[in-house]
């Protein structure tokens, strides 16, 4: 019998590149803390424009996380932080009640026309602390445990996972581990937290006999481990952790378990209230509030 309760395709967006979003779906909301889910790319980016920039933009009530498989970006932010995210690196941004951040891709990476290739997500933060104080951890790659199980090598990016623990600590029980495995190999996913989900961003594997295909998010049923089989060789992402014990209400990039707290930051991001959203050192462009919402 399969695991899987949920199968989802997601859809293609062009945000100035195409990302495909998987979370939020009608399917499923949320995936433990998680609760958005983009895949973008892989794209590559002329030289001498700003095609793939995203400019100062605002957050509150959220962590954001962002992947690369290839590519990198580079990440600024209203803490004065300067830092090129590159791939199989974590780079763990808490708003807490307010900040801002942009994300530019490289000149050496659109002159050499290097394809940007990544994952962006976001996880709510626990009530009590999603009016905290912003900040910013970077881990580079080789900061990830690395294990090698049934010929999958799994980078275990957050949270505890095949026998190793990652140094991000995030602020809810969450998992997420990047997993690459060749075709013939199998993965027993154990039910070690309440809520799972295995994304495969290429190649193409089974879920208990069940095909998967890349591009394809599967939401696990709880309680009871999962058995991935590898068709062709395959990069795939486990993810999950434990739900928020209230509703999440998210609007634009604002995410709180109040209403209320997401319509005082669209008046503080439109007055351009400092003492909620400070600029960005080096940066003069901002992203307003979307049209007519």
């Amino acid at each position: 019998m399969s695991s899987i309760v949920h199968k989802i395709h997601g859809l293609t967006r062009d945000i100035g590149f195409p990302v495909r979003r998987l979370l939020p779906s009608a399917a499923a909301r949320t995936v433990g803390p998680f609760v958005f889910f983009d895949h973008m790319g892989p794209v590559e980016f002329d030289a001498g424009t700003t095609e793939g920039d995203v400019r100062p933009h605002p957050h509150i009530g959220l962590a954001t996380v962002t992947y690369l498989f290839s590519g990198a970006m580079m990440h600024r932010d209203s803490l004065g932080v300067v830092q090129r995210i590159t791939p199989g690196a974590v780079n763990w941004m808490a708003s807490g009640r307010g900040i801002v951040h942009s994300e530019r891709v490289p000149d050496d990476i659109r002159e050499q026309k290097v394809p940007v290739h990544g994952l962006q997500m976001w996880v709510a933060l626990p009530a009590a602390v999603e009016d905290g104080n912003a900040e910013f951890v970077h881990y580079a790659a080789d900061a990830m445990p690395t294990v090698e199980v049934d010929g999958a090598s799994l980078h275990v990016l957050v949270g505890s996972a095949f026998g190793v623990t990652s140094p991000v600590r995030p602020a809810s029980p969450t998992l997420y581990v990047a997993a690459t495995a060749p075709a013939g190999s199998s993965l027993t996913v154990p039910a070690e937290v309440s809520e799972r989900a295995i994304y495969v961003v290429k190649g193409a594997l089974a879920i208990d006999g069940e095909a998967i295909e890349a591009g394809t998010l599967a939401i696990l049923a709880p309680g009871v481990s999962a058995q991935v089989s590898v068709s062709s060789d395959a990069v795939f992402m486990l993810l999950g952790g434990e739900p928020m014990p209230e509703p999440r209400f998210v609007w634009w990039n604002f995410v709180s378990t109040s209403k209320d707290k997401i319509e005082a930051a669209k008046l503080a991001w439109t007055a351009r209230d400092k003492s909620v959203f400070p600029d960005i050192p080096g940066e003069t462009e901002w992203i307003p509030l979307p049209a007519g919402r």
